[in-house]
C-alpha cells in the first residue's frame, strides 16, 4: 500500500506491507532517494513497577545506505553517530506527549536508514516515517504527527525539506513537528535571523504539517491495525478530600526562592499525609499531591499572577558572567544564573585536529566542536558517570548551533576550536548558560568572533484564553509549564531555537510575543557579559598554539611531505612544531613558540619555491666529485658548485676535498639554470 504526500515542489512517498511485516507497524518513507524504514512495536504486557511511558526511539545508520564502509578495524557499525542520536531524539520529542496517561506497555520505534543518497537529510523522513507506523500499528497514540524543515532561498522565499546544499545556502535552518492541530516541536538553528522570520516559518511549515497528518490518518484508518483496548485510569478519589485541606499549603509550599527549602516543603508535608494510611493507599495520596501541586503551581501564576520564588514575569535571575577564570586554559567563562552555573573551556588546536566524521552525511570533518557534561552534583545528587547520554549530546548539539554562525572561518581564523561546557549547578536552562559561558570563553581566548551569543528559556502557563509568559524559567516552571521554549542569538537576530509543547492551541501571535520577549531577556544578558568583556581579546593565550598558514604549488606538496613522509616529519622535529597539508597546497604550521613557528614556514617558503639566478641559499654538500659539489637547496633539489668556483678570485683548487666534504653547509649563490633545468652556484663569503 502506498500513499503520497506533497511537501512543496516535491513529496514524501510512504509503503507498507511489504517489508518487516511481524512489527506492530512497519513503513518505508522516501524522500528523493532518501528511504529509512520505520517500526513500532509494543509489548505484550505493560512492564512490571512502571511509572513512566517506557518509549525508547533509536536510529540505526547502515554504512551501507550511503555506499561507504565503516572506518577502524572492525568494519560494521558501532555505537549510534550524534546524528542519528539527535534524530532519535527529534523523533521521540513530538510523539512522546501523545500516548494515554499511564500506559506502561514498552513501546520501540526504531528507524533503519535503507538509503541516504548524500542529497536530502534523512532526519525529517524518520520523523514522518515513524508517525507512519505508530498510526498503522495497533498502539493507542494521539498522533499522527507531521515533520518538515523549512530553510530560506537566498532571496527570502522558503524551501520545504531543502536538500544539503540548499541549507547551505540558507540563513534557517528549522525543523517543526505537530499534529493536525498544533506545532509541538521545533528545533533550528539560524544565522541571526528576526524573529518576524522565524513566525512567518512556523506559520508556513504548520499547514504542510496538518496536511501529512491529515493524509495518514486516512491512510491508517484504511489499512492500519484496529488500536488496542486501553482505559485510562478514573479520577483519583483522594484529590477532592486533600484539595480543600491541603491546596493552600501546597502553593505557600512551593513558593521560595530556594529550591532545597520548597523541595523540603513538599516533602514534609509527603510524610504527613502518608502518615498512619494503609500500604496501598500510598501511591493514591502521593499521586494525589502531585495533582495537586500541579493545580497550585497554575493557580499561582494564573490568579495569582506570581511565580514560585516571586520574580517578575519578565525578570532574569541574578546572573553573573566572568572570563579568565583558569589558568594556562586558552579561555574560559564562569556563567552564573540563580541556581544554574557554568563553566566553559576553550581549546585551540591545528587545523590536522579536527573532528573527522565517518557518517552517512556528505560532512566529512567538524572544525568546532561544543561538547556539554552534566554530573549528578550539579543538581546535588548521586549519579553514574561515563559516556555522554543523549540528552548531554543533545545539550551540546544546542550550544554548537547558536554559536556556530559567529565562528570566524578558517581563512580568518586557522584553528580547530573545541570548546567543553562543565555545568556545575543546574535548576533550569543549563543549556542556555552554556551558550553565555563559551561565549565568554571564546572572547577571552582570542577567537574573533563576529558578534557574541547569549541564551534565554522562555516558558508558558496556559489555561484557555488566560495565560503568562515567562522569561528565564527555573526547573519547576519547566516540568509544570506548558512550553520550554529555548532562544539564543546575537543582538541582531537569532541564531538556534528548541521548543517543546504540552499543550495544543498555541497560535503564532502568541508563538510572536513569546520571541519578542525572550530578544529582551537576551539583550539583558548580552549586557551584562558584555560589561566583563567587551570583545575578544586581541591574541590568543600565550598557552595556545601559534598557527600560520600559507600557499605552495601543488606539484611541490610531495617535495614536502617526502618519501613516507620523512621531509615533513624532519621539518617537525626539527623546529618543534605541526604542519599539515591540504590538497589544494594549503599548509598550516602550528607550534607554542611563535619564533619556531616563523623559522619552519621560512624553511618551508625556502624549498619549495622555484630556484632562480641569484638567489642565495645556505645548503649542505651531499656529494664530491672530480669537478666540483654537489649542495642540496631544498630536498631533492641540488646545484653544482664547480671546483673552478671553490676559491675567491682566480685561484686554483687541485682537490673539491681540500675545501669541502660530504656534510659541509655553506652558502651559495644560484649563478643560472640551464636548459635542462641544471643548477650552477658559486660560493658566497659570510
Amino acid at each position: 500500500m502506498r500513499l503520497e504526500i506533497p511537501v512543496g515542489e516535491r513529496a514524501i512517498v510512504l509503503e507498507t506491507g511489504k517489508l518487516a511485516r511481524q512489527a506492530g507497524g512497519a513503513v518505508t518513507a522516501r524522500f528523493g532517494d532518501t528511504m529509512v524504514l520505520s517500526t513500532a512495536t509494543r509489548s505484550e504486557e505493560p512492564r512490571p513497577g512502571a511509572t513512566f511511558l517506557p518509549l525508547s526511539v533509536d536510529i540505526e545508520e547502515r554504512m551501507s545506505s550511503a555506499g561507504k564502509i565503516p572506518g577502524g578495524f572492525l568494519k560494521r557499525e558501532g555505537k549510534p553517530s550524534e546524528k542519528a542520536i539527535l534524530t532519535a531524539r527529534l523523533t521521540d520529542r513530538p510523539i512522546r506527549p501523545l500516548f494515554p496517561k499511564d500506559y506502561y506497555y514498552e513501546i520501540q520505534v526504531i528507524g533503519t536508514v535503507l538509503v541516504a543518497d548524500q542529497e536530502n537529510p534523512y532526519d525529517v523522513v524518520s520523523m514522518v516515517g515513524a508517525s507512519a507506523a505508530l498510526a498503522l500499528s495497533d498502539i493507542p497514540f494521539g498522533g499522527p504527527i507531521g515533520a518538515v524543515r523549512v530553510g530560506r532561498h537566498p532571496d527570502g522565499g522558503f524551501i520545504f525539506n531543502p536538500t544539503y546544499q540548499q541549507l547551505e545556502e540558507s540563513d534557517l535552518d528549522i525543523v517543526v513537528a505537530g499534529t493536525k492541530e498544533a506545532i509541538t516541536m521545533v528545533e533550528a538553528g539560524a544565522r541571526e535571523v528576526t524573529e518576524d522570520v522565524v513566525v512567518e516559518a512556523l506559520q508556513v511549515a504548520q499547514g504542510v504539517i496538518r496536511e501529512q497528518a491529515e493524509a495518514i490518518e486516512r491512510w491508517a484508518a484504511e489499512h492500519g491495525k484496529e488500536k488496542q483496548p486501553f482505559e485510562e485510569p478514573g479520577k483519583n478519589p483522594l484529590v477532592e478530600e486533600l484539595r480543600e485541606a491541603y491546596l493552600e499549603r501546597v502553593k505557600e509550599g512551593l513558593i521560595s526562592t530556594d529550591r532545597r527549602a520548597r523541595h523540603e516543603a513538599i516533602d514534609r508535608l509527603k510524610e504527613e499525609l502518608v502518615e498512619g494510611r494503609p500500604e496501598e493507599e500510598v501511591p493514591l495520596v502521593l499521586d494525589a499531591l502531585a495533582q495537586l501541586q500541579k493545580e497550585a503551581f497554575r493557580k499561582l501564576y494564573l490568579e495569582d499572577r506570581k511565580r514560585t520564588d516571586l520574580r517578575g514575569f519578565e525578570e532574569i535571575r541574578p546572573t553573573t558572567a566572568e572570563a579568565h577564570v583558569l589558568p594556562r586554559v586558552h579561555g574560559t567563562g564562569l556563567f552564573t544564573r540563580g541556581e544554574t552555573q557554568v563553566l566553559s573551556s576553550l581549546a585551540l588546536a591545528d587545523l590536522g585536529l579536527v573532528q573527522r566524521l565517518d557518517t552517512l552525511e556528505p560532512q566529512t570533518t567538524k572544525r568546532y566542536m561544543h561538547h556539554y557534561y552534566f554530573p549528578p552534583y550539579s543538581t546535588g545528587e548521586t549519579g553514574r558517570l561515563g559516556p555522554p547520554r543523549r540528552r548531554e549530546i543533545g545539550h551540546g548539539a544546542l550550544a554548537e548551533r547558536a554559536l556556530l554562525p559567529v565562528i570566524p572561518s578558517e581563512e580568518e581564523f586557522p584553528y580547530a576550536i573545541r570548546i567543553i561546557s562543565e555545568v556545575l549547578e543546574s535548576n533550569g536552562s543549563s543549556s542556555m548558560a552554556s551558550v553565555c559561558g563559551s561565549t565568554l570563553a571564546l572572547m577571552d581566548g582570542g577567537v574573533p568572533i563576529k558578534a557574541p551569543v547569549a541564551g534565554v528559556a522562555m516558558g508558558l502557563v496556559k489555561e484557555g484564553d488566560e495565560y503568562v509568559i515567562l522569561t528565564d524559567i527555573q526547573g519547576l516552571e519547566d516540568h509544570m509549564g506548558d512550553m520550554d521554549f529555548k532562544v539564543a542569538g546575537t543582538r541582531d537576530g537569532i541564531t538556534a531555537l528548541q521548543m517543546d509543547m504540552k499543550i495544543t492551541g498555541v497560535s503564532a501571535g502568541l508563538l510572536k510575543e513569546a520571541l519578542e520577549q525572550a530578544r529582551r531577556g537576551r539583550l539583558e544578558i548580552l549586557d551584562i557579559m558584555q560589561e566583563e568583556i567587551a570583545e575578544p581579546r586581541p591574541e590568543v593565550s600565550d598557552h595556545a598554539p601559534r598557527v600560520e598558514v600559507i600557499q605552495i604549488p601543488t606539484d611541490k606538496i610531495g617535495l614536502l611531505i617526502g618519501p613516507g613522509g620523512k621531509t615533513i616529519n624532519a621539518l617537525q622535529d626539527e623546529y618543534g612544531v605541526n604542519i599539515s597539508v591540504e590538497n589544494d597546497g594549503t599548509v598550516y604550521v602550528a607550534g607554542v613558540e611563535g619564533m619556531s613557528v616563523k623559522a619552519a614556514v621560512s624553511a618551508i617558503k625556502g624549498m619549495t619555491k622555484e630556484v632562480e639566478a641569484g638567489d642565495i641559499y645556505v645548503g649542505k654538500v651531499v656529494k664530491t666529485t672530480n669537478f666540483g659539489a654537489f649542495v642540496e637547496l631544498t630536498p631533492g633539489r641540488d646545484g653544482l658548485l664547480h671546483i673552478s668556483r671553490l676559491a675567491p678570485g682566480k685561484q686554483r683548487v687541485r682537490r673539491v676535498e681540500d675545501v669541502l666534504k660530504e656534510g659541509d653547509v655553506v652558502k651559495v649563490r644560484v649563478l643560472e639554470i640551464d636548459k635542462q633545468n641544471r643548477i650552477s652556484l658559486e660560493m658566497v663569503e659570510d
